[in-house]
This record gives C-alpha cells, structure tokens and sequence, in this order.
C-alpha cells in the first residue's frame, strides 16, 4: 500500500500539466485576434491615406492586374475591413472608397482613361532615364532604381491625375457657367415677349379711349374751321 501510495503520489496530475497549456492557447489566440485587430485599423489607415485618384492605390494592387486579381483583392480587403470586423470609426468610409475604387476599374472606359494617363507618366520617367519606353517591368535596370520604379510611377501619376482633374473640374465650371447664360438669355427672352404680350394686351384695352380722343379732335378741328373770322372796317 505505500509503495502504491508513493507511486500514485510521485506521477504528475493531468490537471495540473493541462492547465497550463490551455492557458498558452488562451494567451496565443488573445494575442492573434489583437494582432489582427490591429491589422484591420492600419488597413484602414492605409486606405484613408490612400491617394483618392487613382484606384490601384486605394485597392494596393498593380496596373497590369487582370479584372478577377482585382475583384479577388477587393473582395479581400472588404471582408477584411469591413465596419463590423473593425471598430475604427472611420471603417465605413475605406469601405467605400474600396467599393469606389472597385467600380471604376471595372469599368472599362474608365480603367482605360486611367491607363492612358499612368502610361504617359511610365513614358516620362523612362525618358527622363534615358532609358527605351519599351522596357519591360522586371528589367534589371528599373530594379536598381532608388526611388524604387514603382514609387516614381506613382508619383509621377499623382502629378498627371491631379492635373487631369483639375482641367475636368474647369470644364465642368466652364460648362455650367455657359448653362447659366443660356438659360439667362431664355429667361431675358421669355420676359420680354411677357412684355410685348402685356403691352399688345393695354393697348387694346385702350383702344376706345383712343377712338374717343380722337373723334373728339377731330370735331373740334371742325367747328374751328367752320367758325367765319369778323372782318374789321
């Protein structure tokens, strides 16, 4: 019996070695949910600070992605910053530039336009390195850059986006100003037929006193005529 009684008492428990180890798992799962929960807000910051012109940044993804990589992507990030995934309060607002974002390079006119100006910014950076405009985009030389050829890229379509948004808003100014002289000019048209209309209606209406006027004129022109001038002498 005491042998059996030292034996029993010399084995470790279970309990007292599984306690232990559920309270690692507890600490690596509190751990990795505040990890990620971090990693959602910076996604978010990440987005917010996003340049708003041009898609590819907000959705973090390269110019030659092909429309699923970037409905892949943004499937991603909007599950993964999504307002009730997150409590940053500014959640709602990545969540819908990612949608806007989202939406414009799926749409093809759009996407295109966009294109067109990042490739004329491709072009004056190469020229500007004297190096050929077809390059490819794993070329050693452009690897080597510093700047990185990615981050002047982006730079330099900042530069040209911004321009191109400026001359819209113009246009669109330019636009509404001269809508603004039509529909003044229709409006300063329509006025004076009001007018017109108005003085036809009151010379009508004093027609007969005219009439009366003139008759009246017209009789007394005639008694003045008939009346014989006294001759003196």
């Amino acid at each position: 019996m005491s042998d059996q009684a030292s034996s029993s008492s010399s084995k470790p428990s279970t309990a007292s070695k599984s306690a232990p180890v559920a309270d690692v798992l507890d600490v690596e799962k509190l751990l990795s949910r505040e990890a990620t929960a971090f990693q959602r807000e910076m996604e978010v910051e990440r987005i917010l600070k996003a340049f708003k012109l041009n898609p590819y940044e907000i959705l973090d993804i390269d110019e030659r992605a092909t429309p699923e990589e970037i409905k892949k992507k943004y499937r991603q990030l909007s599950l993964f910053i999504h307002p009730d995934k997150t409590s940053h309060a500014r959640a709602p607002d990545a969540f819908d530039l990612l949608k806007k974002a989202e939406s414009e390079l799926s749409d093809k006119t759009k996407r295109e336009e966009l294109d067109a100006v990042i490739t004329q910014a491709r072009v004056v950076i190469l020229k500007t390195l004297n190096l050929p405009t077809t390059i490819a985009d794993d070329d050693p030389r452009l690897k080597t850059l510093v700047p990185p050829f990615r981050e002047q890229l982006r730079s330099k379509s900042k530069e040209f986006l911004i321009d191109e948004e400026v001359r819209r808003r113009k246009a669109v100014k330019m636009n509404l100003a001269n809508e603004g002289l039509e529909a003044r000019k229709k409006e300063e048209e329509v006025l004076a037929k009001k007018r017109k209309a108005e003085e036809d209606v009151q010379w009508e209406e004093n027609r007969e006193q005219r009439v009366g006027s003139w008759r009246s004129f017209a009789q007394t022109s005639k008694k003045k005529k008939k009346t014989k001038v006294a001759v003196l002498g």
